[in-house]
């Protein structure tokens, strides 16, 4: 008898308006889980992320987290539950301080104290610390990403879902980012991964999915997802329709 998935996806079909993007999709995240989501641009993965996170409205199917339904929850309702999105693009409020970022983020759930929480994301990014009364807008973008998943972090989250955390940033700085992701997945947190680097994703993560045309055309273990010929064949085209379990 298997223990039910910490998030489990069923038939979900969603977008915005009346554009649809994703169609049917599958998905589930185990605890203590990274699992990584892969495919070409306007493939649907970033709205996947908005669905779950109550940002986009699913036309179809079910969203279930630790076994409670929150298809079509409220932002704010689905943070409260331990589901933290961390955007595309950092969506850090420029404006504010590195402090003040984080005080943002608090939502004050039963658990640990702000202080504690703030403690706990400058051991894991001692220049946050370091730069803690200055601006956000003068960091550096390696800094501003740190910030966002610290920002994201202070919401105690028991899923993480983070959006192309290494878009745009040197690749010295990307390892660091990808070092953080495992560090969490050791503290028992479970990970819903967005990312274009597919050789870094696949070695950190233990399940993948390709979403293409919004649907899901190949899912299985990270390292045999990494081995098989159609993950190239649906970002350089000419892939099947059918969907592939490896």
């Amino acid at each position: 008898m298997t223990s039910e998935p910490l998030l489990r996806i069923a038939g979900l079909s969603s977008g915005y308006g009346r554009v649809g993007v994703l169609e049917g999709v599958d998905l589930e995240v185990d605890a203590r889980e990274i699992v990584v989501i892969l495919g070409p641009n306007g493939a649907g993965k970033t709205t996947l992320l908005n669905s779950i996170s109550g940002v986009a409205r699913p036309t179809a199917g079910t969203i279930h987290f630790e076994g409670r339904d929150i298809t079509g929850a409220r932002p704010e309702q689905v943070v409260r539950l331990g589901l933290t999105h961390c955007p595309e693009g950092r969506q850090i409020f420029q404006r504010l301080t590195v402090e003040e970022n984080l005080v943002a983020a608090h939502i004050g759930r039963a658990g640990k104290s702000f202080e504690t929480l703030r403690s706990e994301v400058f051991e894991l990014f001692p220049v946050l610390k370091e730069r803690r009364n200055g601006m956000a807008s003068r960091m550096s973008g390696g800094q501003q990403q740190m910030l966002a998943i610290g920002r994201a972090l202070m919401a105690e989250p028991k899923l993480l879902m983070l959006d192309e955390p290494s878009l745009g940033l040197a690749p010295k700085i990307v390892h660091q980012i990808f070092r953080i992701i495992l560090d969490l997945s050791k503290t028992g947190m479970s990970i819903l991964l967005v990312e274009q680097n597919v050789q870094l994703a696949l070695e950190c993560g233990d399940y993948g999915y390709l979403l293409n045309t919004g649907r899901v055309k190949l899912h299985g273990p990270a390292q045999e997802m990494a081995e098989h010929s159609a993950l190239g064949e649906h970002y350089l085209g000419g892939a099947t329709e059918d969907t592939i379990h490896v």
